[in-house]
């Protein structure tokens, strides 16, 4: 039998998992500026339909040791808070209208996977 992509109530945002379940910073905010205002809006209208579902859901597991269906379903909703403004402010715009090319910004951490655990204790303890 096939390790399912997302946990079974949520069977049905496996199609999104290829595209937007995606661990770093960086590969979500390259993925946002190469879709399209019709993909962004799809992705969105799919999850936004079911966070709370989904809230609920991983609030039952810790962020630091989330089994693999988890973690991708983890991945699609930090996807959807890099998407929704785009929905939601700038008409479905992949870029931030009458700005910068983004691509001049890199994010410190944005290269590293999600937050799981303390990220900046090591920094703390210099």
């Amino acid at each position: 039998m096939t390790e399912r992509l997302l946990p079974e109530p949520f069977a049905q945002l496996e199609c999104w998992v290829e595209r937007w379940a995606l661990d770093t910073q960086n590969a979500r905010e390259k993925t946002r500026r190469a879709s399209s205002s019709a993909e962004l809006q799809a992705f969105y209208d799919a999850m936004l339909a079911e966070m709370e579902s989904i809230i609920s859901h991983l609030n039952n597991f810790p962020l630091d040791n989330m089994p693999p269906p988890q973690a991708r379903l983890l991945y699609l909703t930090l996807s959807l808070a890099e998407v929704a403004r785009h929905v939601e402010l700038y008409r479905g715009d992949s870029r931030v209208p009458y700005s910068f090319e983004e691509e001049r910004f890199v994010a410190d951490h944005g290269a590293l996977p999600h937050y799981l655990g303390n990220l900046y204790a090591s920094a703390w303890q210099r």
